[in-house]
């Protein structure tokens, strides 16, 4: 465990990083806020530090670092850290494993994502072959964070046995109620906000015979697909700050449909608006939503879209208040190990 009673130079290592916008993006930036607010110095090494970077296939938004061992390898020394975080299983995520095992140095590992799943989604490759791999990455730090309890004890049967608890928070700052759109459209507005892409079951949402009008808000490889099987669904692009927060305030209900997602920091983020959260029961949505205070969930969408326009708005505000970030970023720095 980091001794978080002395300043820590901490250097986190993520393929997912700004300017692409992502749930792990937000959460590394949210956590090096935190840390430097308590002293410590933190050095995010993400894709954009690299010279030579590749879209990634189906993800033209993403860039990968190309042959990132020698420049992560500098970049590492250079600042000399005391703690070391890999986040994403990626080629920097690889060169940053690789860096610790050679020199014999202790490191900690996220879990942010469900590959297995997304990848037999896509490809049909055996869940067992990519669990495999995920055991081989993660197994030989510390600890492995993850974002709930309940993600503890699955990647756990699959023999990712270091796994410890590391929740998300929201800015309520930046995300309020106090600023919503006048959005075109009738009345309710059903909103989903994120990434467009085939893992996220946006088609659960987007069939359902609901009142009024359904936005996506965000971007992705299914987009274009999406946009022209329902035209009634208004699609605006990525939106950031605030005017993503004024968006989420304006939604009548947020509807998370995804059934992969291991945290949906989305749906804190409308919460913070004021918006209740409408969710299939899923690992994700039941780390959030606390059942008819800020959210609904049910095996029938339709149904909790509807049953969470009853909700009290300023519930859902109240719950988002209870979670912030410092205490999210207090678990990460004991869950951090020193490099020796």
């Amino acid at each position: 465990m980091a001794d978080s009673g002395n300043p820590l130079k901490i250097a986190i290592v993520t393929d997912a990083y700004f300017p692409h916008v992502s749930g792990v993006a937000t959460t590394i930036r949210a956590t090096k806020r935190e840390l430097e607010a308590m002293g410590h110095s933190v050095r995010v090494i993400a894709p954009r530090d690299f010279k030579y970077t590749v879209p990634l296939p189906g993800y033209s938004e993403i860039k990968l670092a190309l042959f990132p061992n020698r420049r992560l390898a500098e970049l590492l020394d250079e600042f000399a850290p005391d703690a070391i975080h890999i986040s994403v299983e990626g080629p920097l995520g690889f060169a940053a494993r690789n860096y610790c095992k050679k020199r014999g140095l202790r490191f900690s590992t996220a879990y942010h994502t469900r590959f297995p799943e997304y990848i037999h989604v896509r490809t049909g490759i055996p869940l067992s072959w990519s669990y495999a791999f995920l055991r081989w990455f993660h197994c030989p730090s510390t600890h492995t964070m993850v974002a709930s309890h309940a993600l503890i004890d699955e990647i756990k049967e699959h023999g990712i046995t270091n796994a410890v608890y590391w929740p998300r928070g929201v800015d309520t700052n930046l995300f309020t109620p106090d600023k919503p759109l006048a959005l075109p459209g009738d009345t309710p507005i059903f909103m989903y906000m994120g990434r467009v892409a085939v893992e996220k079951n946006l088609e659960a949402f987007l069939s359902l015979d609901l009142p009024g009008t359904k936005y996506v808000v965000g971007d992705g490889p299914a987009r274009k697909a999406l946009e022209a099987k329902y035209k009634g669904t208004i699609f605006t692009g990525y939106k950031f700050g605030e005017e993503l927060a004024s968006h989420l305030a304006a939604a009548s209900v947020f509807v998370f449909p995804s059934l992969t997602d291991t945290l949906g920091l989305v749906m804190l983020e409308a919460n913070a608006c004021g918006t209740p959260v409408a969710s299939f029961y899923s690992q994700a949505s039941c780390s959030v939503v606390e059942e008819g205070v800020n959210g609904v969930l049910s095996e029938d969408l339709k149904e909790a879209c509807l049953k969470a326009l009853e909700l009290p708005r300023e519930k859902a505000r109240e719950h988002a208040l209870k979670k912030g970030w410092r205490e999210p970023t207090e678990l990460f720095l004991k869950n951090l190990v020193l490099v020796k």
